[in-house]
């Protein structure tokens, strides 16, 4: 495993949030999501019904108090499909919790209506846009779009049907960067999803981040979340202790190798993602300090900050 990369690593910041640079020297940044399709704030009901406040409001509360707890930085997935609903989530977060955020939407409309509503709201700061795709049909317009708004952070998706090793994944990004720099567009800061197939295949995930970070230097990250939530299997064998058990072991795995960031699902799932992500950080901190005898410089390091007394007896090896 390269613990050290020769290519400068770019460090990138969103509200607040730095994440990227060297393997170990920032805790992995979890993004779990919210207003997702069957969340539990919508108690059964359809979501134009709205939402049950008191549950959000406690989603967003616990997993901010698990960050500063644990030292793991978290950021919120803002899913919605309606200019409408982006508008009303967008203020919900926004006043609720410090975190920053993310607008998730599979539609470019209401994607771009949610981006400029942050723009409107002096948000942008705090925002990233989720995402640029290689799928995407009017990619070069939606650039231009985001970049007229005024969106400084952008997350790009990269993935090749055609080529779905790493190698893929690395085609797939310049083919994003080439789109980007034709537009003429510039963003201060550009980090790469390289798409989840399933459980095991989160792996290619980490061979491909690997390579990103070589070749660019970008801050790497993808959704273990999607391989785990897609393994019905395993709560028909183990029941949900089992597959929780799989699924907190899929984001520790994934955050101890070449991810900066990765989306966990949904954010009833924080309690148990946050201290897993937190012990693979600190895993993965201490493999580079075997090697570099470096210790993380941010004294909330999950390493630092978890775990102080072994830290100062690394100090004296």
């Amino acid at each position: 495993m390269e613990l050290t990369f020769e290519t400068e690593q770019k460090i990138c910041e969103i509200g607040g949030v730095k994440f990227g640079g060297q393997p170990g020297q920032y805790p992995t940044v979890v993004v779990p999501s919210i207003f997702q399709k069957g969340d539990r704030v919508f108690e059964g009901a359809k979501r134009k019904e709205g939402f049950n406040q008191d549950k959000a409001r406690e989603l967003l509360q616990s997993t901010q108090k698990l960050s500063q707890e644990s030292g793991v930085p978290a950021m919120v997935d803002i899913v919605a499909n309606t200019a409408a609903e982006f508008e009303a989530y967008v203020d919900f977060v926004a006043a609720n919790c410090d975190l920053p955020f993310c607008i998730d939407a599979w539609k470019l409309k209401p994607k771009l209506a949610g981006a400029a509503y942050c723009a409107d709201k002096g948000l942008l700061d705090r925002m990233f846009y989720n995402s640029l795709t290689v799928w995407e049909e009017e990619l070069e317009t939606e650039i231009k779009e985001i970049s007229d708004i005024g969106v400084k952070h952008v997350l790009l998706v990269a993935f090749d049907m055609a080529d779905q090793m790493p190698s893929g994944r690395v085609a797939g990004t310049q083919k994003l960067l080439d789109a980007v720099e034709k537009v003429g567009a510039s963003f201060k800061s550009m980090f790469v999803d390289t798409s989840v197939m399933n459980g095991p295949a989160t792996a290619f995930c980490s061979l491909a981040n690997k390579l990103v970070k070589q070749k660019w230097g970008l801050p790497t990250g993808s959704a273990p979340s999607n391989g785990s939530y897609m393994w019905k299997g395993a709560r028909e064998m183990w029941d949900f202790k089992g597959w929780a058990g799989a699924d907190a072991a899929l984001e520790g795995l994934s955050a101890a190798m070449y991810h900066d960031m990765i989306f966990t699902g949904p954010m009833a799932g924080s309690a148990r993602i946050i201290p897993a992500v937190a012990m693979a950080d600190a895993f993965l901190a201490t493999m580079v300090f075997g090697e570099t005898k470096k210790l993380p410089e941010k004294q909330d390091h999950p390493l630092n900050k978890l775990f102080p007394e072994f830290v100062e007896q690394l100090k004296g090896m």
